[in-house]
């Protein structure tokens, strides 16, 4: 398939995706010109139903765009936009908020109070922002790849311990962190939806920019340096990259797994072309393998709701494993 097909197809299935995000709530699948007909109805869309669609479709991006990144730098297939600790910091700094904060569980993540989630919000971001730092400290910079892929594990995995200690301790927390684990893009208003937008544009310029680092690393790390090409600098900022877009959408939707992973290997599936062509694809498929997973997640049990995450690791697990099964392995072709 050539890059463009894909190009426009996904965009036209990500138009079809917000006409439907529009029309499914609490009370299932409704026509969307009866609810714009009705003034309390259109009011719920206009307010509730479109930012969170539009921050569903926002928040994919952004994983997606990362994970196209972190697949590129570490030309590891499995890597994704957690791999340097960011999902475990972000972790770790809300259970740390809420313990500070002592907020009962009915107020916590579910609240309507803005200043609350705000400050959540704030906490997540801090969290993942720190942990990505705390990796490039260990990993003293970018220069060794695979250093830095082994520093992101080790703080993954020594935050994730303190989260859970964390949980132990204050048990109380345990029902809006699993909340917060889960994914949730319920919440998501019109001021998460302008920041998502701005820094997926802010990371896309970007990541285009040092698309050409990609392209020569995807070659070997020896063949990239014989191109000329300024690694230490262009690798300082992917990573940068990295950490702004999962630190973002991380702290406007929480956890959301496999989006990340699942978008890039979607798109290499589909066409073969330079890190310029697949960044742009896999952003696009990230928001709308979440958007299809938003619209499920309030479809399937309305008027509950499944977390989001769980459909992502439902739908974007299944594809690798499809993936695998068809190819040997998600290496083999990949």
């Amino acid at each position: 398939m050539h890059p463009l097909s894909l190009l426009l197809g996904l965009l036209a299935l990500a138009g079809v995706l917000l006409v439907l995000g529009l029309c499914v709530g609490s009370t299932g699948l409704s026509p969307l010109s009866e609810l714009l007909n009705d003034p309390l109805a259109g009011q719920i869309v206009l307010d509730i139903r479109l930012p969170r669609t539009l921050g569903a479709l926002a928040a994919g991006a952004l994983l997606g765009l990362a994970g196209a990144v972190a697949q590129g730098l570490f030309r590891n297939p499995l890597a994704d936009p957690y791999l340097l600790g960011s999902a475990s910091g972000a972790s770790l700094g809300v259970a740390t908020a809420l313990v500070l904060l002592g907020l009962k569980p009915a107020s916590m993540l579910m609240s309507p109070d803005w200043l609350t989630r705000l400050g959540l919000t704030g906490a997540a971001f801090v969290g993942a922002v720190l942990a990505v730092g705390l990796t490039l400290l260990l990993a003293r910079g970018v220069q060794q790849t695979l250093r830095l892929l082994l520093a992101g594990v080790i703080v993954g995995v020594v935050l994730g311990a303190m989260t859970s200690l964390l949980l132990l301790r204050v048990p109380d927390i345990m029902q809006p962190m699993q909340a917060f684990m889960l994914g949730n893009t319920g919440f998501v208003g019109w001021t998460s939806v302008l920041l998502m937008s701005s820094v997926w544009g802010v990371c896309g310029l970007a990541a285009l920019g040092a698309s050409r680092v990609l392209d020569g690393l995807s070659l070997g790390e020896a063949t990239a340096l014989s191109l000329g090409l300024p690694l230490g600098a262009l690798r300082v900022l992917l990573v940068g990259v990295l950490a702004l877009a999962t630190g973002t959408a991380v702290a406007q939707t929480g956890l959301i797994a496999f989006v990340g992973l699942a978008a890039p290997h979607l798109v290499r599936g589909l066409v073969k072309a330079g890190h310029a062509w697949q960044l742009v694809l896999a952003s696009l498929a990230g928001g709308c393998l979440l958007l299809v997973a938003d619209v499920l997640a309030r479809w399937c049990t309305a008027p509950q709701e499944l977390p989001v995450g769980v459909l992502t690791a439902v739908l974007g697990g299944s594809y690798l494993l499809w993936l695998m099964h068809r190819r040997g392995g998600l290496g083999g072709r990949a």
